[in-house]
Formats: C-alpha cells, sequence, structure tokens
C-alpha cells in the first residue's frame, strides 16, 4: 500500500535502542539517559504496519533498561521506575494505535476496491477502435482515493455512426454519482432508438428529470448536467450537440479551432425537458482529423499564477502518436502546468476518424482508387 516504510525502516528502533545504550555506556555523565529509551517503541509503531512490532520492541527496550540501570545502579531510584512504565504504556499506545491504523487501511482498501468496481460498470473501458474512429480516454477524479466522481463519458456504436457524451454533473460525492448513472444509462438506450442527436439531448432531459425527481435529491432545483453529444457518421460529419458544455477541439492539417455552437443552449436540468432541442452543428472531417471532448476540470486547471491551462494552445503540440499517447502526454501537461493534483474531476475524450476499407465514404474511396 502507497505510504507505507520500506521493510529496512524496521531496524530503526533497534538502531535507535542501539544509540541510546551506546551513548549512555560512553559517556562520563554521571546523568543517565535511560527515559530516551521511551521513543523506541513509539517509533516502532509509525514505522511497521505489524501489530506486534511496538509490543516486541517495547519488550527490548524494558530489558535494555534494566542493563542500563544495573549498569548505572539506579535500579532502586524512581527515574528507573518511572522509565520501565513510560516504556510499557507508550508500547501499549503503540499497539493500539498500529491497531487501528491497520484496519483504516483495509477498510480504505475495501471502499477503494467498491470504487473501482462502480467505475467499471458506469464508466465502461473504451476500446481502441470504435466503428469508424480510434478512440481514447483519460479520467481522473479529484476526491482522495476516490475513483470516480461527477464526470461522464461514454463512445457507442450505433446504425446511425459513433455516438459519444462528455459531461460533467454539478457537485460531487454519492449524489453526483447517481445523477451521472442516470444519463449514462439514458444515453446508452437513446443513442441506438433516436436517430436525431437533438433528440437523444431531449431523451437524457427527460432522464435526468425524472431520476432527480424520483430519488429525492437534495436541492434538486440546483441540479443540473453540462454535456456535449457528438456523432461521428459513416458519410464523414461530425455532428454535434452542446448543452452548456465547453466546446470541443477539432484538430485537423489546418490547426485546432473550437467548435462553438451557433446558438448556445443550458445544460440539461434548467430547462424543461421538453424545450430541450440543442442545435445540431455538422462539420466535414477527412481521415486523420481527431476531435477533443473534455469537461472543466482541464481548461479549469491553474497554475500558482492563476493561470487557466491553455489547452487549444498546447493540443496541436502534444497531438502526436495513436490518441491513448496524446491524451497520456496532454494529462502530463496539464499536472505539470499545475504543479500538483488536480483539484477538480477531468475527463477527456479523444476521437480519430480513420475508417477502413467498406467504412470509407465515396469521395475518400474514389479520391484513393483515382
Amino acid at each position: 500500500m502507497t505510504g507505507t516504510w520500506p521493510k529496512t525502516s524496521h531496524a530503526l528502533p533497534l538502531i535507535g535502542m542501539a544509540l541510546v545504550v551506546s551513548l549512555d555506556y560512553f559517556s562520563n555523565s554521571t546523568v543517565t539517559v535511560e527515559p530516551a529509551l521511551t521513543a523506541v517503541p513509539a517509533l516502532a509503531a509509525v514505522v511497521s504496519r505489524r501489530t506486534w512490532y511496538p509490543l516486541f520492541i517495547g519488550a527490548v527496550a524494558e530489558c535494555g533498561a534494566f542493563a542500563m540501570a544495573w549498569y548505572n545502579g539506579v535500579l532502586g531510584q524512581s527515574v528507573h521506575t518511572a522509565t520501565v512504565l513510560a516504556i510499557f504504556l507508550v508500547a501499549l499506545i503503540g499497539w493500539v494505535s498500529a491497531t487501528l491504523r491497520l484496519r483504516q487501511e483495509r477498510a480504505l482498501a475495501e471502499a477503494q476496491l467498491v470504487a473501482d468496481i462502480a467505475r467499471r460498470v458506469l464508466l465502461r473501458s473504451v476500446p481502441d477502435r470504435v466503428g469508424s474512429v480510434r478512440a481514447a480516454v483519460h479520467y481522473a477524479a479529484a476526491a482522495a482515493q476516490a475513483s470516480i466522481g461527477g464526470d461522464l463519458y461514454e463512445v457507442v456504436n450505433t446504425r446511425h455512426g459513433v455516438r459519444a457524451v462528455v459531461g460533467d454533473v454539478r457537485g460531487k460525492g454519492l449524489t453526483a454519482v447517481e445523477t451521472a448513472a442516470a444519463v449514462l444509462g439514458a444515453f446508452r438506450e437513446a443513442a441506438h432508438q433516436e436517430p436525431a442527436l437533438d433528440r437523444v439531448a431531449g431523451w437524457l432531459a427527460v432522464s435526468l428529470d425524472r431520476a432527480l425527481h424520483e430519488n429525492d435529491h437534495p436541492g434538486v432545483e440546483e441540479e443540473f448536467v453540462t454535456l456535449v453529444l457528438i456523432a461521428v457518421c459513416p458519410d464523414g460529419t461530425v455532428e454535434i450537440a452542446n448543452c452548456g458544455h465547453p466546446p470541443p477541439l477539432l484538430l485537423g492539417p489546418e490547426g485546432c479551432r473550437a467548435l462553438e455552437p451557433d446558438q448556445p443552449v443550458p445544460p440539461l436540468g434548467v430547462l424543461d425537458p421538453a424545450d430541450v432541442r440543442p442545435q445540431v452543428q455538422r462539420v466535414a472531417v477527412r481521415p486523420g482529423d481527431r476531435v477533443l471532448l473534455y469537461t472543466d476540470g482541464v481548461i479549469e486547471a491553474r497554475d500558482h499564477r492563476g493561470v487557466f491551462y491553455p489547452l487549444a494552445e498546447r493540443l496541436p503540440r502534444l497531438a502526436v502518436g495513436a490518441p491513448v499517447e496524446v491524451l497520456r502526454r496532454l494529462n502530463e501537461d496539464v499536472v505539470r502546468h499545475v504543479g500538483h493534483k488536480l483539484g477538480d474531476d477531468a475527463a477527456m475524450l479523444l476521437l480519430q476518424y480513420e475508417p477502413t476499407g467498406s467504412q470509407l465514404p465515396r469521395q475518400h474511396a474514389e479520391h484513393m482508387l483515382s
């Protein structure tokens, strides 16, 4: 487990006790340093995860205390009695603290396992190839020791083309996870059933509204989800429906540009579900073009001067190699910009249009054959 001491550190209490005994033996002072042995079992409780180790070191320290008292002729004095009692109490406290720490570590490990299982169920892994695109995802939860937060993503291959969603649930904790689960469950169904992307967004709005009211979320009036839907159609057209989310970035030979909607739409949960019909943007892409979807945890990452991470500026020079390598370098660059672990959930999904064989649009196929 991370944060534990190396096994060689178990020798530190014995080394410390040897130093105390040597100092007392070679010192010409009439003052005994025997009370310093009380620190030895405390050190044992710090460096070891074995609950018996503080008791063992305490017993060895008691032997050392009696040997030092006999050598100095203070067996019957109060300083020796106080030292013996103190060593016993410190060893006992060390045993109790080591036992409690071990229980906490086990509980934390179980919670981490549950979080990992929940992440695998809710945020499924994205294969390298989905239909006509190559895909990669990177997700990091801000909560300490957590594997899942309020950000969501999914990629599915449908008869309407490859469809994906990236979103950000307002808030954190279990409430945000429940909301993300409701949105993802609705998307996985609607993406296959609805031929129009704006109607997929409407389906998600209805499902979100129902989930928030059925689960009786506290502060349901303030709950909302920003998300962007994208479809890579068989003819090489990319469709985008944005509901209050940061715009995707299109990366091609001409450079990087943000796919801003002409008519911005608020996040899901703000409007009545019947009124959610976002504008569908359509952009033609060529094989090799890439689209990056992300959450605000990436673009709102700030350095020590308060400067936000310049994603659109940094992406072109980092977009070299396979999508998974691009996201790895991009994440490392964001962390380097901040100087520490990100303070917010962050998700990135990169889609690279790369049709093969029969997936090639007619105009691309004719161009390759000519």
